[in-house]
């Protein structure tokens, strides 16, 4: 018998089925009423809600296309949110936003474009990494946010994330650091729903790649506010993915494996417009997986009657995100 414990967990993970797997006689909005409870449950939410004590630290109008808003604001007791909004100078009066997401990068300061460590300037301009910029251009208000771990919120001098050790805090006190950045989606959302009257709270969408976009995912999933999921690269089947290669700590939640993969909590999106994007060549959220689950997501979307709804797009390379064929898949379905 083997005396490392990875391969009776292996075992393990082979043998479990998803508890909440939607059933081919089940009504797809009581599924996913009763999925939505649980999924909040394992991530630990609802955190404690607070005044948002919005404040904005400055406007700029250097850019001749947007306008940029840095503010920071409350989303639990204790724990403040920064981002930057850029607002387009042109196009209609009220449009749709675009939250975008870093995932393990140095921060949202590659959304903006703007490099401040060595390696940012490939991760941005060879890697589509400045989203905000891209959204903004494509008529969005773009909304960088900065997750906890990442950044200004947790990153060393040399700006790599410490989001091991926060997620590991988290796990102790009953959290998990997916649930807490969903929080803070939610409670952006209600930021940009009182202090942002040119935006169309009817078509909040959200997006990123890798970390950003399993936030994306899980966020669209427990709030029903989010208009269109943009996910890349952060799709695959839990036992092939963070279940099979060492991951940040702050993919994992407790039990989840009992109860859901990916696709289930993808599922939970539906009817709403959702695109997600896979890199043939990715070795982190394996290609052949991320397609198997697109298939699971599918049916879901059927069972809705929205089939057009979902898109699952293969990319030629590697973990990146692909900016002109992610917006240009988007854009067909989101009917902004």
């Amino acid at each position: 018998m083997p005396l490392d414990p990875k391969y009776v967990h292996t075992e393990i993970m082979k043998k479990t089925k998803p508890e909440f797997r939607i059933k081919d006689y089940e009504d797809p909005l009581l599924w996913q009423m009763k999925s939505r409870d649980k999924l909040k449950f394992l991530l630990g939410l609802p955190l404690l809600s607070c005044d948002m004590n919005y404040r904005e630290e400055y406007t700029s109008d250097e850019n001749p296309g947007f306008t940029e808003k840095r503010f920071i604001f409350t989303s639990e007791p204790g724990v403040d949110v920064c981002c930057h909004a850029l607002f387009p100078k042109n196009g209609k009066n009220i449009k749709p936003v675009m939250i975008c997401l870093q995932g393990h990068s140095t921060g949202m300061h590659n959304s903006l474009g703007r490099p401040k460590y060595p390696e940012d300037e490939e991760f941005i301009k060879g890697r589509d990494g400045d989203y905000a910029v891209q959204a903004v251009k494509r008529g969005f208000i773009a909304i960088a946010m900065e997750q906890r771990g990442f950044g200004e919120r947790g990153a060393d001098d040399d700006g790599r994330s410490d989001c091991q050790l926060q997620s590991m805090q988290a796990l102790m006190i009953g959290r998990t650091m997916i649930g807490e950045r969903c929080w803070d989606v939610s409670r952006l959302i209600d930021v940009i729903m009182e202090k942002f009257p040119e935006a169309d709270s009817e078509k909040i969408c959200i997006m990123g790649q890798s970390g950003g976009g399993t936030t994306s995912i899980y966020a669209s999933a427990c709030d029903e506010r989010i208009y269109a999921c943009l996910s890349s690269c952060a799709l695959s089947g839990f036992k092939e993915s963070i279940g099979s290669i060492r991951h940040c700590v702050c993919n994992y939640v407790p039990d989840i494996i009992k109860y859901f993969d990916m696709a289930d909590i993808a599922g939970l999106i539906a009817p709403r417009a959702f695109v997600s994007v896979s890199g043939e060549k990715d070795n982190i959220f394996p290609f052949y997986s991320a397609k198997e689950q697109a298939g699971i997501i599918s049916k879901i979307y059927e069972k809705w009657g929205k089939p057009d709804k979902f898109k699952f797009v293969s990319a030629p390379e590697g973990h990146r995100f692909y900016g002109g064929i992610s917006w240009d898949a988007f854009e067909s379905i989101a009917d902004l």
